[in-house]
C-alpha cells in the first residue's frame, strides 16, 4: 500500500523516456545536479508542479499520474524541467479568499469550491491577491482553466510573482482534489 502523501516521478533526459533517468520522491529545487536536462516523464504516484527554472520559478506546469513523453510538445514548453514541487494530498475543506487587488485591496470574495471565471461570477475584472486558508489551488491566468498557471498552498499571497515577473492576475482556480492523485 502506498501513502498517498507520497509521490514517485521518474524523469529522463531526453523525449519519450529515453537517455538518463532519475527517480524523484520528493521536492527538488535544482535538477541539475541528477540530470543535465529533463524532456519526458513518469508520474507514477501523486500530483506535482513542474518549474522551467531552479528554485521553483518561471512557468508552472501541473502533472498527475500519466506519462509524459515529450514536455515541449505537451506543455509548449521552450526549455527543459528545471525543479519540482511535490503537492501533498488534501483531505478537508477548500477555503480561500480573492482579492481583485495586490496587497489585500478591492473586492473580496471567499471560495470553497472551483471558480472557472471571476468576472463572471463576482464581477470582478481579475484576482491580483488571495489568502488560500485550506486546501491546495491552481490559479489560471484566463477564464475556464487556462493560460499560465500557478500552484497556491496555505498562506498568503500579497501580489503574484511568478519567477520575476510581478502583477500576475488570475481569472480562474480550481481546486486539487484527491480524485486526481
Amino acid at each position: 500500500m502506498t501513502n498517498m502523501n507520497m509521490g514517485r516521478i521518474t524523469f529522463y533526459e531526453e523525449r519519450n523516456f529515453q537517455g538518463r533517468s532519475y527517480d524523484c520522491n520528493s521536492d527538488c529545487s535544482d535538477m541539475s545536479s541528477y540530470l543535465s536536462r529533463s524532456q519526458s516523464c513518469r508520474v507514477h504516484s501523486g500530483c506535482w508542479m513542474m518549474y522551467e527554472r531552479n528554485n521553483y520559478m518561471g512557468n508552472q506546469y501541473f502533472l498527475k499520474r500519466g506519462e509524459y513523453p515529450d514536455f515541449m510538445q505537451h506543455f509548449g514548453m521552450s526549455d527543459s524541467i528545471k525543479s519540482c514541487r511535490m503537492i501533498p494530498m488534501h483531505r478537508g475543506n477548500y477555503r480561500m479568499r480573492i482579492y481583485e487587488r495586490e496587497s489585500f485591496g478591492g473586492q473580496m470574495h471567499e471560495i470553497m469550491d472551483d471558480c472557472d471565471s471571476v468576472m463572471d461570477r463576482y464581477r470582478m475584472s481579475s484576482c491580483m491577491s488571495c489568502n488560500v486558508m485550506e486546501g491546495h489551488w491552481l490559479m489560471y491566468e484566463q477564464p475556464h482553466f487556462r493560460g499560465r498557471m500557478m500552484y497556491m498552498r496555505p498562506g498568503e499571497y500579497r501580489n503574484f510573482n511568478m519567477g520575476g515577473m510581478s502583477g500576475m492576475r488570475f481569472m480562474s482556480m480550481r481546486r486539487i482534489m484527491d480524485s486526481w492523485y
